[in-house]
Order: C-alpha cells, then structure tokens, then sequence
C-alpha cells in the first residue's frame, strides 16, 4: 500500500489551505462565532465552487468520485484552521445518505446539496454514542401513505439550519437488532418536527430534535435494511473526523513550539528548559503515532480492506492521543491557554468533541478488546 499523497492530493490540500489561510484565521473565526452565524456561505460557496463538496460523490450523479486519501487531505486543514462549516454533517453523513437512493426528491437534494445551496444533517445520536447503528430505537410506523416517525435525535450538526434531516429509525424489532433500520428524508419545517438549537464546544451548531408523529411519504423513505449502508457512511465520516483530529494536534504542536521558544524565563526560552523540551518531544512523538495510525487505516479503507477493529483502533488512538497533545499545549502556555482570546484552547475543544462523536476513545478501546477476545476464544 502506498501512504504518500499523490501530486493531485498535495494540490487539492494546498488549495485548501490557501483559501484558509487568506479568509479563515482565528480572529475571523471568533467575529463570525461571535455574530451569531452557525457558518460563513461565503466559505461555503467557495468550497463548493472549488468542487469539495461533491469530492466524496460518484461522478455520476453530480460529484468528483474522491477516494478516501482525497477527503483526508482536506480534512486535515479543515481541522487545523478550526472549521465549523457543516461539511462532515452535510456531505460526508446526510449527503452520501441520499446517495445510496435512486428517489427523483433524494437525487434532486444532493444535487443542490454539492452546489452549496441547501445543506443537510444527520438525525442518528440518541444519547447513547452510536456508533453502533443497531442501538437506534427512534420508531417508524407504518402508514397508509408512507411512514410515522416517533422519537428524539440528539446534537444533530447543523440540524438547526439544515434544509433537510436525513433521520435514522427502527421500522422493527428493538435495540440492538442490526435488522429492522431505515433512512428518511424529513422536512424540518413540517407539523411534528421540535428543534432545539445548541452550540458544541467547539463552536458547532447543533440541535436536538423532536419527532412528534412525523408523517413521512413513501417517496421520503430512502433506504431499508439500512444497518450496512450506515455502518459505511459513519466509517468513513469518522476517518474524516480523524483526519481532522490529526489537522488540530498539529496545528498545536507547530503553536506550542513557537510560543516555547520565545517565551523567556529567567532570560532564557522555556523550551531550553528539560521539562518543556521533553513535554514537546512527547507531544511531536505523539502527532506522529496519530497521523501514522490515520494514514495506515486510510490505506486501508481504500483497499477495501479496513475492518471495524481498525476503525476503533484509530478513533480509540486518535482520542486519547489528541487529549494527550491537548492538555500538553495548555499547560505549556500556562493560564493563557485557557483564554477565549488564544486558540489552544479552541483546538482542545474541537478534539474533546471529535473524541465524543461516534464513540470516545474508551468505548472504542473496549470494542477492540472485545473483538480480540472473541478472536481468541
């Protein structure tokens, strides 16, 4: 397997980090969290004028057909420059959601979803972590005309401005049946739809969302038997998620080691002192693992050859990997740190929150022994 980026790759990274770069720094950031905005639709259209949100998508129905080392390399800036733009919720969870549909009204939505001019979220977390799509239990009933949803979905990203919810729900049996699942395409402005927006950590909007006997047409269930095809869009939008993780530990790194060696005590750099020196060592060594550890299971993925035990392998390392440069970060710049005004603590923020998505570190670390166990009995 080959873990270099090939010339297209570096190409499309360095466009990406341009554009960040000339309207996507810190202080810019903060103004727009400040206003209120949930994102920037001036970032947004140019991402998708740039072509980055159809990347993920098959070249017939609209997109580029990116493979998997594609999203990564734009994933990684992304989480350096601390996006908050809804491109995981929208184009890599709802967006290939809609995909797996030949629907005329799903096809017709991702279309306008790669243009950049609606959005979609993923109505999948039930204040369980799942990561595992079989512990959904939000219902669907069946109707005359189509379907009833009944249930709660919790931290939607960008579920309070999305133009559309792709929901996961239980047209039978009971958690954790791996049969019985369906994807539906709700309108968030019909009768029975409550949306409760909040606000992430990281600055992310979210929402926590009501389904009050929402009735659905048949033409808005669009997919059945749907636990394989979730299964695969989560995988890979938390490979996306590490990417970005990884995006994020370097950008503290390369921070923390220029604030190390201009800070002055004692009239010398701090990071000439033995204990910062080998808390920076320990922080490079621990990057390091993390990218490795990302390139590897992005490889793999596309080989086709990357299981469940290497998604949590990574999602486990990168969680604890990325709190372990966190908190390194942080007691390095001292109180600082902590400030609204410096970015360390944003970018501990937004690894705190890639941890909790889809799993934390823990839950994927027991997965994996899990699995060992029953490999061994």
């Amino acid at each position: 397997m080959d873990f270099s980026q090939t010339d297209e790759q570096k190409m499309l990274q360095e466009s990406v980090k341009r554009l960040l770069e000339r309207s996507y720094d810190f202080e810019t950031r903060q103004k727009m969290l400040g206003s209120g905005h949930p994102w920037s639709l001036e970032i947004w259209q140019a991402l998708a004028e740039m072509g980055i949100l159809g990347l993920p998508f098959a070249e017939d129905i609209g997109g580029f057909g990116g493979s998997m080392a594609d999203i990564v390399a734009v994933a990684e800036p992304f989480g350096a420059h601390l996006l908050i733009e809804p491109y995981v919720s929208s184009i890599l969870l709802a967006g290939p959601c809609l995909a797996q549909s030949d629907s005329p009204a799903a096809q017709a939505q991702l279309s306008q979803i790669i243009a950049g001019e609606q959005t979609a979220a993923f109505a999948h977390e039930e204040r369980k972590g799942t990561a595992d799509p079989s512990l959904v239990s939000l219902t669907a009933t069946e109707a005359a005309d189509g379907s009833t949803l009944s249930g709660e979905k919790r931290m939607v990203l960008g579920g309070a401005k999305a133009d559309v919810l792709v929901v996961s729900a239980r047209t039978r049996g009971t958690a954790p049946d791996a049969d019985g699942l369906s994807l539906f395409m709700v309108d968030p402005t019909q009768e029975g739809v409550s949306i409760t927006p909040v606000v992430a950590i990281d600055g992310r909007h979210a929402a926590h969302i009501t389904f009050d006997g929402v009735q659905v047409p048949s033409e808005g269930r669009i997919a059945d038997d749907a636990y394989d095809v979730l299964q695969a869009v989560i995988s890979r939008a938390i490979v996306a998620l590490c990417a970005e993780a990884v995006g994020v530990m370097g950008a503290l790194l390369r921070q923390t080691s220029e604030y190390a060696s201009t800070r002055k005590q004692f009239g010398a750099p701090i990071a000439t002192f033995q204990t910062i020196s080998h808390r920076l060592a320990d922080m490079k060594i621990a990057y390091l693992k993390a990218r490795s550890c990302l390139l590897y299971t992005t490889a793999l993925m596309d080989a086709g050859r990357a299981g469940a035990q290497d998604i949590s392998i990574l999602k486990g390392q990168i969680g604890a990997l990325g709190r372990d440069i966190g908190e390194a970060a942080i007691q390095t710049h001292g109180g600082v740190g902590m400030t609204d005004e410096v970015s360390i603590g944003h970018f501990h923020k937004r690894i705190l929150m890639i941890n909790a998505l889809f799993g934390d570190s823990e839950y994927h670390f027991r997965s994996v022994g899990k699995s060992l166990a029953t490999a061994d009995a």
